[in-house]
């Protein structure tokens, strides 16, 4: 188009053509994707955009210069995982991130639809009590550990000077600040401040994240919506019900809070003499606790996701009034526990022990509960493909539990460890965590046997891809140095398909000995090393190794744990290795938890799906051509957002996969949205589609569908390295480049180039008088792609 006389020159068939490239885990540079130090952004943000090579900005205006080749375009979205430093403190959150890829990872059902919303209740259910636990944890460090036992313990608080204001004497005198009640109350800031602040982190990653809204989805009379879910017009925007989980989240972390402190004072009231009317209070405002727990409850119960529409619409009185409530009822009760009581010492542990045992008792029942819904959805359309038979949801809560159940357990061993400085003035944290801690040693015995028997198996493997490796490179000299290397590849990228065990049996026994635990602390009231006495020598010895081992071994991984988060906030190659577990883990809506780390997909999606359609609806009148071109964590999202494109244009987009995870691990561990018939209906769907992927890549593999509507989706597995040895076209030793570089492979120009070519056949011929405009860089057309009018600003948190 010439800027001065406005007239148009219109590009033949074959030359408007884009190839939009989506990187993977760990993210990259554009110049990297590119493969050109000059860059430049043509849409997007600091956060996630769409950049082309600097001398590609004005493409759409020199389409004699892109005749039989892409216009590439790189979009960048590794800053929504991997950005600034404060993302390192993300870690705490990873029961919550677990627990939540749980609620995605349901059997693929049929017709099933009370057995789906069971499945989700119940996940829902254990993400609740996963915020209660936290919660418990932090009152049993500043409430039982601190304010309790050592400010109540003159040993103890003597060498530390900043309670002196909270200590009593020998007599149980002291200062206005160290009867119980007060000491409790004034302690009960901290668990209160880490609400806040899950609440606000909450709040705040919603608005920086997830509040992008798709792609309008309007009713074509010619053709039907796609009805996979992931299709689904509501499914990237759950902000209903991330505002009611955050609420009843709240709410349930201030009465957790509040019931620490009240149950403790009321305890007291009760005694025979105790004040008579602060009981008449305390029972009252435990009632009320009670009665605002089954709120909390019956909200967390009442409604699941939203996905058939877009959903803009929010319960602002229950979001608001439910964690105001909750908050006024902790005022009260703290001004009930701060009222004078003379005489009232601390004494042992704080009232209200069993608390961890009960919250783990609820959480092995909601476990069973959700294994057998599990199990009655994976029988309504089994696949062998499936992980653990339909089980992958309930082991993997099980492992959120169990790593809510570790955090818990070291921290509160840490600073029990601290605090008393190996004297023995106090009691220590709540015995049903030294028994928690007590079962590591076993668990981590079988981690060892399972590993063990892994590697005996890979070693076997090993030696069977050495026995083929004369059939790949049939004409080269052997060297059995490189062959050992290569055959040691291929074998440890196996490993992955025998992961779905690995998490099976360790889900299992983690079940099994925590139970245990459970039952041992309610049963002896005692540690395990106390009792064990009288046992035969053998059992005393281990019971009395694996609870000085535990100790040690769950205070050793809270330690790490801090320390790696510490080191990822300052060392930016550190906070990218977070970044790729984020990158797997986050892809997911927060549909469980709200306080899990941020849906980034929530955001690229969008991006993607609003790239895409503005491309192809400003060519049409060319016949314009789009590549999707995703690597490994970037399939993913390509396929997503190929899903969330109408269907008029998701036949004129081809797929190019490679290093994908799609069916290896997401239609394994997903399959109720990237099963087999949600692939299979994205390859109808798209144009074409071509996958690439290597014995070598541990995470990438083939897609596994056949070609009954399109071209083979799959091709034969490429050969890394290149060349075996040293040969004309490579005189040096040629790499093994497993999950990287696919691009530098002749099969991915050759791929690229026909699936342009066959998009060429079946793109419509332009229609007269068309004008393409400089929407094909920007937005698409207002009249037909202008999103609703946007929210109101969330301020009910």
């Amino acid at each position: 188009m010439s800027g001065e006389s406005g007239t148009v020159e219109r590009a033949p068939q074959d030359e408007t053509a884009l190839e939009l490239l989506v990187h993977g885990v760990g993210g990259t540079t554009p110049e990297e994707m590119l493969g050109d130090p000059r860059t430049v952004r043509i849409s997007g943000d600091d956060t996630a955009a769409v950049f082309r090579r600097t001398e590609d900005a004005d493409a759409e205006r020199r389409p004699d210069d892109y005749r039989g080749k892409p216009v590439p375009e790189a979009y960048v979205w590794c800053n929504l995982t991997s950005g600034n430093g404060s993302r390192a403190l993300w870690l705490l959150l990873l029961p919550f991130m677990v627990v939540n890829l749980a609620h995605w990872m349901r059997p693929t059902s049929r017709h099933r639809k009370r057995l789906v919303r069971t499945y989700g209740l119940l996940v829902r259910l254990v993400g609740l009590t996963l915020t209660v636990l936290l919660v418990a944890a932090a009152c049993e460090l500043a409430l039982d550990l601190t304010a309790w036992q050592c400010a109540g313990t003159p040993e103890c608080s003597g060498d530390r000077a900043w309670l002196g204001f909270l200590a009593t004497d020998g007599s149980g005198n002291g200062g206005w600040w160290s009867q119980p009640g007060r000491r409790l109350a004034l302690a009960a800031l901290l668990p209160v401040a880490l609400t806040g602040l899950l609440w606000y982190l909450s709040h705040r990653t919603w608005s920086a994240y997830e509040s992008q809204q798709p792609l309008p989805q309007q009713p074509d009379p010619e053709e039907e919506t796609s009805r996979t879910a992931l299709g689904r017009p509501g499914f990237w925007y759950g902000r209903r019900l991330v505002a009611r989980l955050r609420a009843a989240h709240t709410a349930a972390g201030l009465l957790t809070v509040a019931a620490a402190v009240g149950t403790a004072a009321a305890r007291h009231d009760r005694r025979p003499g105790g004040p008579g009317p602060l009981d008449a209070i305390g029972w009252a405002l435990v009632a009320t606790l009670v009665l605002g727990g089954v709120v909390v409850v019956w909200v967390v119960c009442r409604r699941g996701r939203t996905e058939k529409r877009l959903d803009r619409r929010l319960d602002r009185t229950l979001v608001r009034r439910l964690p105001l409530g909750a908050l006024v009822l902790l005022v009260l009760v703290l001004l009930y526990a701060g009222w004078s009581r003379p005489g009232w010492r601390s004494e042992g542990r704080l009232p209200g022990d069993a608390t961890f045992g009960g919250i783990a008792l609820v959480q092995g029942v909601l476990i069973l509960g959700l294994a057998v819904v599990a199990h009655l959805l994976y029988r309504t359309s089994p696949d062998s493909r499936t992980a653990i038979r339909g089980f992958g949801g309930p082991a993997v809560a099980m492992l959120s539990c169990a790593l809510g159940g570790v955090m818990t357990g070291g921290g509160a061993q840490r600073v029990s460890d601290w605090l008393d400085g190996n004297q023995g003035s106090i009691d220590g944290p709540a015995l049903v965590l030294t028994w928690q801690a007590s079962v590591i040693p076993p668990l981590l015995v079988v981690v060892a046997v399972l590993c063990g028997w892994f590697g005996v198996r890979t070693v076997q493997r090993k030696r069977g891809e050495m026995a083929r490796m004369a059939a790949d490179y049939p004409d080269e000299r052997k060297d059995s140095t490189r062959t050992r290397r290569i055959a040691g590849t291929r074998a440890r990228a196996a490993l992955t398909d025998r992961a779905p065990l690995l998490v099976g049996i360790i889900s299992a026994v983690t079940l099994l000995l925590g139970a245990a635990a459970v039952t041992g602390a309610w049963v002896t009231d005692e540690g395990p090393a106390k009792a064990a006495d009288g046992l035969p020598d053998v059992l005393e010895g281990a019971a009395q190794t694996s609870q000085a081992l535990g100790s040690w071994l769950i205070g050793f991984g809270f330690i790490l744990f801090v320390t790696w988060g510490r080191r990822a906030y300052k060392d930016p190659s550190a906070r990218r290795t977070i970044g790729i577990l984020w990158d797997v883990g986050t892809f997911w809506p927060r549909a469980a938890h709200p306080f899990a780390p941020p849906c980034y997909a929530e955001r690229a999606v969008p991006d993607l799906t609003w790239r895409m359609a503005s491309w192809t609806r400003a060519t049409s009148a060319t016949g314009g051509r789009l590549v999707l071109s995703g690597h490994s964590q970037g399939s993913v999202l390509a396929a997503a957002a190929a899903w969330q494109l109408r269907p008029s244009v998701r036949r004129r987009v081809a797929l190019l996969t490679y290093g994908s995870p799609l069916e290896r691990l997401y239609g394994r561990w997903f399959p109720a949205h990237f099963g087999p018939a949600a692939l299979t209906s994205l390859h109808r769907e798209v144009d074409c589609w071509r996958n690439l992927y290597r014995t070598t890549d541990p995470i990438g593999g083939p897609i596994q569908l056949h070609g009954d509507c399109g071209p083979q989706v799959d091709r034969a597995a490429l050969k890394d390295p290149l060349a075996y040895g040293r040969t004309e076209e490579h005189p040096l030793p040629a790499p093994i480049l497993g999950h990287g570089d696919y691009q530098a492979d002749p099969a991915f120009g050759e791929e690229r180039a026909r699936l342009l070519a066959r998009l060429k056949a079946s793109v419509p011929p332009p229609r007269p008088e068309a004008t393409p405009s400089a929407a094909a860089r920007g937005a698409p057309e207002a009249e037909s792609l202008t999103p609703a009018p946007a929210d109101p600003p969330d301020t009910a948190g």
